[in-house]
Formats: C-alpha cells, structure tokens, sequence
C-alpha cells in the first residue's frame, strides 16, 4: 500500500478537471478531496486542516481569492495554490494579497502542478522544524506559544505552557518530578511544593482532552511518546 503524502482540499467547479488532478495526484500518493462550491470548503476548512490547498480563481458561489483569505486566517501557516484559466499579472497579484504561495494559470501540465506541490509541501516542513513540535494529536508553535488539539486551541497557563513544551522537547525521553519543579518554576525564583506539579499537570490533561501520548511514570515524572 503506497504511503500517503498528504491530504489536499481542491476547490473546482470544472468536473472533467478534477478528476483529472484527483487520479493524478491520487497515483502518487496524496488524498483529494473536491469541492466544487465554496461554501463545502469553507465547512471542511472548520472541521480540519489540509496539507495544502488548490484553489481555482472562480466558483459557482464565491471567489477564489476571497475564500483565500478566509483560509488564511484560519490557518496562517495552509500552504496555497491558484489554478486558474486567467493569466494576467493583476489576477495573480490579487491571488498573492489574498496569501496564495503559488499561481498555476490552465491549461497546466500536471506534472509541473505536481512539482508545485511537493515543492512547498517541503517548504513547509522546513518552517515547521524546531518550531512546531507535535505529539499524538496535540500541536505546539513556539515561536507564537500557541497549543493545538487537533484544530482547537488550548488555553493554557504559563506553568501548563512550559511543563508541556518541556516534555515536547524531550519527546521518547522521561522527565522526572523534579526537572519539571526546577525548570518550570524554580527557574523563576518561586519555591512550589510537590503538589503543585501534581495539581498543573492534571489541569493541563483535561486541558488537552487526556490524550494517550501524555504517559505518566509512576513515582518518577511524565513522558511524552507517539502513540498509534
């Protein structure tokens, strides 16, 4: 069974198109889904996040580069592509501002848009590395502090914060009690005792929907590790 390379949302109206893009793509490893009105995108957009997306300039109920925009603010980070009939520099500076990465004007070799794709599929992981940590389900983006559980955020203190960015750091490996005590909060000058620890991490698992990748190891500390 051949490894998948990531999930796609195409947006098109153009059936024959579509299928087209979707077999080629689909040969090679990556799952795509279709819409063919804005508005099934913008649901799915809510329920979950794609790799990429590929968004052609004009739909039965909206338009490409609007719909951009509200992906964008959606998920900063969504690597995006125009595929679209028109090729005139004002279209594609539109789709630029709109946050698009890339403009493919049709026809296009699908070869070429395939090329697209794995190149800032790429650029993407380079983005994330050592910026992103991930871990079962649960997201954390240092460089904005933010924590995600699948694509709700978790509001989380200051103390839950560190604890868990050090356990993402430290994922596979076993923190103990007392690193956590010593880096979380001794690092500030405030003395907490052991209960404290005890209290912040249960309010972070709920935080996090108690998830199976945070391991506790009795009388000793916490771990996190992927799970299946």
């Amino acid at each position: 069974m051949m490894e998948q390379k990531g999930e796609l949302y195409y947006a098109e109206d153009d059936p024959v198109i579509a299928q087209a893009v979707r077999e080629y793509l689909g040969d090679r490893g990556y799952a795509v889904a279709v819409f063919t009105e804005a508005e099934g995108l913008r649901q799915a957009l809510k329920a979950r996040r794609p790799d990429l997306l590929l968004m052609d300039w004009n739909l039965p109920d909206g338009r490409g580069d609007l719909l951009c925009r509200q992906a964008r603010n959606q998920y900063p980070d969504l690597p995006v592509i125009f595929l679209t009939v028109r090729g005139d520099l004002n279209d594609m500076v539109a789709g630029f501002r709109s946050g698009a990465d890339d403009y493919v004007a049709k026809p296009f070799d699908l070869e070429v848009l395939h090329a697209r794709i794995q190149a800032l599929l790429r650029r993407a992981v380079r983005q994330e590395e050592g910026v992103v940590l991930r871990c079962g389900g649960i997201r954390l983006d240092q460089e904005k502090m933010r924590v995600f559980c699948g694509e709700q955020e978790a509001a989380l203190s200051r103390p839950e914060y560190e604890i868990l960015l050090l356990l993402m750091k430290n994922k596979g490996r076993t923190v103990t009690r007392g690193q956590l005590l010593e880096q979380v909060w001794d690092s500030g000058g405030n003395y907490v005792n052991d209960n404290t620890l005890t209290v912040t991490m249960k309010r972070l698992r709920e935080k996090l929907g108690r998830p199976a990748c945070l391991k506790t190891v009795r009388s000793f500390g916490y771990r996190m590790e992927d799970t299946l």
